[in-house]
């Protein structure tokens, strides 16, 4: 294990972009590669469909070289992790506790699994244990290290729109994509979240590069429904009102 404060060269690029971003516990090891990373959020009681959808997208993201973050949550954090390790890529399990506190249990195998590819990260001590009041400010750290938030199936008043809040508040992306949940009557909260101006995220993605990588650094992840613009530069979005959603990326034409 590692400790890592901001300022550190080994500090993730991301996360040192955001105000105020925290020390941070590592397990496992963090790669510059990991500056193009999206995160992967939702439900903890997915329909099967959401988990498929789930670990199709972290899977085909991370076959293509993007690091997938999420929170070893049950659900459909589970899948993400799941479905970037069985791709062969990179994924980073963002904690509400110490790192030698793995929660949920049964997800033991999985974070020991992650190590191997990408990290295991905390801004809580070793022994500190999952405590509801951790979790506002592991979600901040998880949206910080991701250039852009993926939500799939979530509740109203839940975590993952809480994660999607701060990313907005950061300057980064918000991606709905909606499926429908038996769980809830009508439509899900990431419908609600698109008619409130998150970018509808559907299909298949492919990584390519922009005309003017070599100058800029830019590449774009391509999607059916949508254009995710990403960047390694470290320079700061402008600051964006708590609760607003950011401006999507632009349509495929």
């Amino acid at each position: 294990m590692i400790e890592l404060r901001p300022g550190d060269p080994r500090y993730p690029v991301l996360l040192g972009a955001i105000p105020a971003p925290p020390a941070l516990f590592a397990r496992g090891a963090l790669s510059d590669d990991d500056a193009l990373a999206l995160a992967i959020v939702g439900s903890r009681r997915p329909t099967p469909y959401g988990l498929a959808v789930a670990e199709r997208l972290a899977s085909e993201l991370a076959a293509r070289g993007v690091t997938i973050v999420s929170g070893l949550a049950r659900g459909i954090d589970t899948a993400a992790h799941r479905g970037a390790l069985a791709a062969g890529g990179r994924t980073l399990a963002v904690l509400g506790c110490g790192l030698d506190v793995v929660y949920p249990l049964e997800n033991r195998a999985l974070a020991r699994a992650i190590e191997t590819q990408g990290a295991l990260v905390s801004q809580f001590a070793l022994g500190v244990p999952a405590l509801p009041g951790h979790f506002p400010a592991r979600n901040r750290t998880l949206a910080g290290l991701a250039l852009g938030v993926v939500v799939v199936e979530a509740a109203d008043r839940s975590g993952a729109l809480i994660t999607a809040g701060f990313a907005g508040d950061l300057g980064r992306e918000v991606f709905a994509r909606t499926v429908l949940n038996s769980l809830h009557a009508g439509r899900t909260s990431c419908q609600n979240y698109q008619n409130r101006g998150a970018a509808p995220c559907a299909g298949r993605w492919r990584r390519r590069a922009s005309s003017d990588n070599s100058r800029t650094g830019v590449t774009r992840a391509e999607c059916s429904g949508c254009w995710l613009q990403t960047s390694r530069s470290t320079s700061s979005s402008s600051s964006r009102a708590r609760g607003s959603i950011p401006r999507g990326p632009r349509r495929c034409s």
